[in-house]
C-alpha cells in the first residue's frame, strides 16, 4: 500500500543549491518548483493514514476469528458466542445434516441424572472446554447424583452448579474435565420459521442421536411448571424422573402431557418439527452453519398421562428455549442461582 505513495520530500529543491543525490535512486526526481514546506507537510500527514489503513486491514483479516481466538486466550471458562453467519460447519459440508451432525456432536452430551423419586435421561450442550454445561432445570431438578457422557465414551460426575427454574435452564459442571470441544452459541434473534435445523440429543438413552427438521413457529408462550413435583390427586408425580420429555406443559390455555399444576412459569419458545423424544430434553437445536441456536426442553406427546414413557412418540411439535435467553441468564447461573 505505501508503493503507491512517492515520497518526493526526500529531496532538495535543485534551485537552492547544489543537488544532492536521491535516498533511492530508483525513485522519480521531485518536482522542480515544490515549495520548501511541502516535504515536512508530506511527512506529517502520511504516518497517521498508513497506521490507519494498516490497522483497518489487520482487524478486517481477523475479524471471522475472533470469538475463537479469545476462547483459545483466556482460557476454559469462556464460552464461544457468535452470529449465525459463522460457519462452525466445514466448507465441503457446509449445509448438510451430516455436517452439522459430525460438527457438534461431540459438543453433547448425555446426562443421568439420580434422585430418592428415581432417574432421569436427558442431554445437555458443553459451553466450554472446562466442562460447563447447559441442560434444562427439569432434567436435574431435585438429583443426589449426576453423571454425564461424551460423544467418545467418557464418564464424568456432575455438579449443578446454578439453576433458574423460571427460564427452565441449568448449569452443571463436569468434575476433572479439560479440553473438551465446546459449541459455538449462536443467534435466535434472526431466526425466520422456515429455517432448516438439527436436533441433537439422547431420546431414551440413545446418545448421538440425530434429527433434522425446520423452525415451524416462533414466540410460542410455552407454561412448564417450576417444581419437579406436582400434585396429582393421589399423590406426587415426580415429572422429569424418569419420563425425560414427558415434562407437562400448557398452551393456548389446553395442558399437554399431564397437569402443570400451580406453580408454572411461561418463557417464549421456538417450535420445532425435528423429531424431539423423551431423553431429548437440555440438548442442541442447530442450525445449518453449526451453532447452536436453541435448548431443546419439551415435546407434545400423545399419550395419557397412565401411559408409559415407552408409548410415546415424536408427533412433530417440540419446544426449544432461544439461545439469546440462554446467553442472558448464563451469569447469573454461573453465580449459583437456585431460583
Amino acid at each position: 500500500m505505501t508503493e503507491s505513495f512517492h515520497r518526493s520530500g526526500e529531496y532538495e529543491n535543485p534551485y537552492e543549491g547544489q543537488q544532492q543525490a536521491p535516498v533511492n535512486p530508483e525513485w522519480p526526481p521531485p518536482p522542480a518548483y515544490a515549495p520548501a514546506h511541502a516535504p515536512h507537510q508530506k511527512k506529517r500527514n502520511r504516518g497517521p493514514m498508513a497506521l490507519i489503513a494498516a490497522v483497518a486491514i489487520v482487524a478486517a483479516a481477523i475479524g471471522g476469528g475472533t470469538a475463537y481466538g479469545i476462547q483459545e486466550l483466556t482460557g476454559n471458562d469462556t464460552v464461544a458466542s457468535s452470529s449465525t453467519s459463522t460457519n462452525v460447519v466445514p466448507s465441503s459440508q457446509k449445509g448438510t445434516v451430516a455436517g452439522v451432525a459430525k460438527a457438534v456432536s461431540p459438543s453433547i452430551v448425555e446426562i443421568k441424572a439420580a434422585s430418592n423419586a428415581g432417574s432421569s435421561t436427558g442431554s445437555g450442550v458443553i459451553i466450554t472446554s472446562g466442562g460447563e454445561i447447559i441442560t434444562n432445570n427439569h432434567v436435574v431438578a431435585g438429583a443426589s447424583r449426576i453423571k454425564a457422557t461424551t460423544s467418545d465414551g467418557k464418564s464424568y460426575t456432575a455438579k449443578v452448579v446454578g439453576t433458574d427454574s423460571k427460564k427452565d435452564l441449568a448449569l452443571i459442571k463436569l468434575e476433572n474435565a479439560s479440553g473438551l470441544k465446546a459449541a459455538t452459541l449462536g443467534d435466535s434473534a434472526g431466526l425466520q420459521v422456515g429455517d432448516q435445523v438439527v436436533a441433537i440429543g439422547s431420546p431414551e438413552g440413545l446418545s448421538g442421536t440425530v434429527t433434522s427438521g425446520i423452525i415451524s413457529a416462533l414466540d410460542r408462550d410455552v407454561t412448564v411448571p417450576t417444581e419437579e413435583g406436582q400434585d396429582q390427586g393421589q399423590g406426587q408425580q415426580q415429572w422429569g424422573q424418569g419420563q425425560g420429555d414427558e415434562w407437562p406443559f400448557e398452551f393456548g390455555g389446553r395442558q399437554f402431557n399431564g397437569d402443570t399444576g400451580s406453580d408454572t412459569t411461561t418463557y417464549k419458545a421456538l417450535q420445532t418439527d425435528a423429531s424431539l423424544n423423551p431423553g431429548n430434553s437440555g440438548g442442541a437445536l442447530i442450525d445449518m452453519n453449526g451453532n447452536i441456536i436453541g435448548i431443546n426442553s419439551a415435546m407434545y406427546s400423545p399419550t395419557s398421562q397412565a401411559s408409559s414413557s415407552s408409548d410415546a412418540g415424536s408427533v412433530g411439535l417440540g419446544f426449544a428455549i432461544p439461545i439469546n435467553t440462554v446467553k442472558a441468564d448464563l451469569a447469573k447461573l454461573r453465580a449459583g442461582s437456585t431460583d
